[in-house]
């Protein structure tokens, strides 16, 4: 063989090796999951749909826990499992109050920030360098995950939890890790959780931090504003409506962290999850399929409706409506 014929070899086995890398890189789930339900909350955004903040006792200043919350809580809510509804109005954690029966053992939750509770931080940072005695519950609802807490105990869960920060689609992220979290055989359902803030001069620095100075933009909504989406997940079948598994990367035409009209998403950003709930409502009353894309030459999903839980979940979505 010679020198050339070697070059040639070595060549198409590096070219092979890095198709092979590709390919696998395009897998984000091993396997199928299924969307149980899906909701949002958002607040100060000025968009369609922006609610009061949820009262959350123990939880003052910012949107960030009440709104993860506030859609956990209807998740939870909507799809207890047995698939019994609970009763009386949980529209309001009571502090103190019992945690509600259920399988909560056997659910996990993932929350995904990039920045945390940001408008908090910044309250109890403020207070510091004036010289203004520290309020403990600040530091403690700082904490992203401290939310999970009331979680637990108002709806019974004792699986893993978990808190997330990530550059990366938070959607992605949140995926991988519930089909990780699924293989454990005590746990049924993992419910994911993204949480965005508005961009104050700390959150745009905090950015442009993690970003590594190369010009990522912080959230563009007002410094108020919060934005909350979750997804409850398990394996497909036992009534799931919808499943999701992996697509094959999808090319947009557009650059790499940009959104439809090709202007760049902040990191972290959570409107993928935002789509993936409009799909998930979509497929429950229209069926068939739908491709969420996430970015350009980045991971997309495919969503698929089963009819007869499809119908199922309808007709129980009615008789709730006429109770």
């Amino acid at each position: 063989m010679t020198p050339t014929e070697n070059t040639t070899t070595r060549n198409t086995t590096t070219t092979d090796t890095t198709t092979a890398a590709e390919n696998t890189r395009k897998t984000v789930l091993r396997s199928s999951l299924g969307v149980l339900t899906t909701a949002t909350a958002t607040h100060g955004t000025g968009r369609d749909g922006d609610i009061p903040l949820p009262r959350l006792p123990g939880f003052v200043e910012s949107a960030f826990s009440p709104l993860a919350y506030e859609a956990a809580r209807q998740c939870l809510a909507e799809r207890p499992d047995g698939g019994t509804s609970r009763s009386g109005d949980t529209s309001r954690p009571e502090a103190g109050g019992e945690a509600e029966s259920g399988g909560g053992s056997r659910t996990a939750v993932a929350l995904a920030s990039t920045a945390g509770d940001t408008t908090t931080a910044d309250l109890a940072s403020r207070r510091m360098v004036s010289g203004r005695v520290h309020n403990p519950l600040l530091f403690m609802q700082a904490t992203p995950n401290s939310v999970l807490g009331c979680l637990s105990r108002e709806f019974g869960i004792t699986g893993q939890m978990f808190s997330l920060s990530t550059l990366d689609d938070p959607l992605t992220e949140l995926l991988s890790m519930a089909d990780l979290l699924l293989e454990d055989p005590e746990v049924d359902r993992v419910l994911v959780v993204g949480v965005e803030l508005g961009g104050s001069e700390r959150l745009a620095a905090v950015y442009e931090e993690l970003a590594d100075g190369h010009g990522h933009p912080a959230p563009a909504l007002p410094v108020d504003a919060g934005l909350a989406a979750a997804v409850l997940l398990g394996r497909p079948g036992n009534g799931t409506p919808v499943s999701i598994r992996s697509a094959d990367q999808y090319d947009t035409g557009t650059p790499i962290g940009a959104d439809a009209t090709g202007a760049p998403r902040p990191p972290g950003d959570i409107q993928s999850l935002f789509d993936l709930a409009a799909a998930h409502q979509r497929l429950l009353q229209e069926g068939g399929s739908h491709l969420l894309v996430t970015g350009s030459r980045a991971p997309a999903f495919l969503l698929t409706a089963d009819t007869e839980a499809k119908t199922d979940a309808r007709n129980e979505t009615e008789t709730h409506a006429h109770q």
